[in-house]
């Protein structure tokens, strides 16, 4: 047991030192990120840090994808705004148990594969929509709150300050790497603005400006809602919700780094994970959350490969809270500002730009409508739920276009149709148009061997043209079924007699 502990946590690709310090450059980052996403969720910045705390442990420890790193989420905090609203936090608390079960269910029923199903085009555009909406969110840093609910622009002397400090962050994290990779670059950064800040006594924006980080340990709260079907009612929909944007984010990020490591993770295994932290997370008071894009590559980057990173990033964020939350509010917003621009820099797919008069036309239509919906709508999920179903749509069209009929009389006066391409419910139509009973002699046979049929509509092709045969006293000989189309049309007896002839694989097709 101790040896499989020791290989379980034993750094491999890289050192311990890199693991610690990229650990403690992600607490950094989630410090900001935690707080903001709790203030869009409408509940106390510390049920933020407290989610972000726990989910990033758990699954760390648990998680199919060691190196990515989990918290609490924006994708999150939009959905939940609503029953926050409406019926409470006690509310949110069950609703995150829920969706909890919900994704354990997920992985325990090995659903995780269906991530297979996203095209790369629908991937690009997630990952762009995400390195936009990223960039584009840390503009809320540049406003100052003027009075209540209203914020405006910072301008003159405060605005030029900020955005020094924010080119200078980002100078430090290009350029560090290459006189030297002692420290992560994004660390270094983030010490070296606010030492400029704290010691030459700048007067610019701080963490501890946004909200206090002084907290205990989070305690265990059973959720106070009553236990019957209404409240199941309630909240099922954004349990649900929340859960497939959660396994939805979290899959695309495990497949990302996944590519940038050159390893491959579990995603059942983190499916489960991910439905663990969230469930632990709603017993002990927290809003959920999911696998964050931004902040895994901030810890990949800075040479974190394995499961120390992600539990030094969690146990560091605790220790924020309850020991040095006075010096981390010193930390200037500009520092990860900086860090976080150029996190978005380096999560937009920039070869996909140049790929645009390689691809076909729909992939680059599919690559941007993703992306628009991801920036627009703030909801990865539905971008990527539009993502597949255009195109699959644009696969069923395409492949809809490659039913083909080669046709010849034999010797004996009968008629061969031998079919190409699938026959399926975009192709059945063309299919049906292929075939002349009128003129056709009196036996015909339709050779499926370069073909198979897919589903129900195929069956009803088929159906359809033996019909308008039989109508007309012909009869119609099937050859060559697939063992796959073979057992389609033997579960359509009903619709279909089969009789098996002596000479397999020739079926003959009667009608009822």
């Amino acid at each position: 047991m101790t040896q499989m502990f020791f290989n379980l946590f034993r750094p491999k690709q890289s050192t311990l030192k890199d693991e610690v310090l990229s650990g403690l450059t992600v607490a950094l980052a989630l410090v900001p990120e935690a707080v903001a996403f709790a203030l869009i969720a409408q509940v106390s910045p510390l049920i933020g840090l407290y989610s972000a705390f726990i989910i990033s442990l758990i699954t760390s420890i648990l998680g199919g994808r060691p190196g990515m790193i989990s918290g609490a989420t924006g994708a999150i905090a939009v959905v939940i705004v609503a029953l926050v609203q409406s019926h409470g936090v006690e509310y949110l608390f069950a609703a995150v148990v829920l969706m909890g079960l919900i994704q354990v269910l997920v992985g325990v029923l090995k659903l995780g594969k269906l991530i297979r199903l996203v095209p790369h085009p629908v991937i690009y555009g997630f990952v762009n929509g995400l390195a936009v909406i990223i960039f584009t969110s840390q503009f809320e840093q540049f406003k100052i709150e003027t009075s209540p609910g209203v914020k405006e622009w910072i301008t003159g002397p405060p605005l030029w300050i900020m955005l020094t400090l924010v080119v200078l962050t980002m100078v430090i994290i290009k350029f560090l790497p290459k006189l030297t990779k002692m420290i992560p670059s994004a660390l270094a950064a983030i010490l070296v603005i606010s030492g400029i800040v704290i010691f030459g006594n700048v007067d610019t924006k701080t963490v501890g400006d946004m909200a206090s980080i002084s907290g205990g340990l989070p305690e265990f709260h059973l959720p106070m809602v009553p236990l019957n079907w209404d409240t199941l009612m309630v909240i099922l929909p954004y349990s649900a919700i929340m859960a497939g944007v959660g396994l939805i984010e979290s899959l695309l990020t495990l497949t990302l780094v996944d590519e940038i490591t050159e390893t491959r993770g579990n995603g059942n295994k983190e499916c489960i994970a991910q439905g663990i932290a969230n469930t632990t997370t709603g017993f002990f008071g927290g809003m959920g959350g999911c696998a964050m894009l931004g902040q895994s590559l901030i810890n990949v980057n800075a040479g974190g490969r394995n499961r120390i990173s992600g539990i030094v990033a969690s146990l560091g964020l605790l220790t924020f809270i309850l020991f040095l939350s006075t010096y981390i509010e010193m930390v200037p917003m500009a520092a990860l500002v900086g860090l976080m621009f150029m996190v978005a820099i380096g999560t937009f797919e920039w070869a996909s730009l140049k790929i645009f008069k390689k691809v076909p036309t729909s992939d680059v239509i599919l690559m941007v409508i993703v992306t628009l919906i991801t920036v627009f709508l703030h909801n990865l999920a539905l971008a990527v739920l539009v993502g597949v179903i255009i195109a699959a749509l644009v696969f069923a069209w395409e492949n809809s276009k490659m039913i083909r009929a080669r046709k010849r009389v034999d010797e004996n006066g009968v008629k061969h149709y031998e079919i190409y391409g699938p026959l399926f419910f975009a192709s059945a139509q063309a299919f049906g148009e292929k075939f002349d009973p009128t003129n056709d002699p009196e036996e015909i046979i339709i050779d499926f061997a370069e073909s198979r049929i897919v589903d129900h509509s195929g069956i009803d092709a088929v159906h359809k043209v033996t019909e308008r045969y039989d109508k007309m006293g012909k009869t119609v000989y099937i050859r060559h079924l697939s063992t796959s189309s073979k057992n389609l049309l033997e579960k359509a007896e009903k619709i279909i007699n089969i009789n098996y002839a002596d000479n397999d694989p020739s079926y003959k097709i009667v009608m009822d």
